[in-house]
């Protein structure tokens, strides 16, 4: 089961990002900026589930956190258990 916070919480994080690092930027500017339709951003703000990953990936890509995405699922080296 998806965990909706988490997801509302990726929205809330992408929204502050947007914020800080192009603060004079509306959300049609970064929307804009990163290639993706208003309303598609839009949702990605609220955190709405039916938006694809390639969509946040562009957002990163934009804020300069892309390097984050590569590290998704990627488990830590365990030197004890291999």
């Amino acid at each position: 089961m998806v965990n909706i916070l988490s997801i509302k919480e990726l929205g809330e994080n992408l929204t502050s990002a947007r914020k800080k690092q192009f603060p004079q930027d509306t959300a049609a500017a970064f929307a804009a900026r990163c290639e993706i339709g208003l309303s598609t951003y839009k949702k990605m703000e609220k955190g709405e589930l039916s938006v694809g990953l390639h969509n946040y990936y562009k957002a990163g890509q934009v804020l300069g956190l892309e390097s984050r995405f590569h590290e998704l699922f990627k488990l830590e080296e365990d030197w004890f258990n291999e």
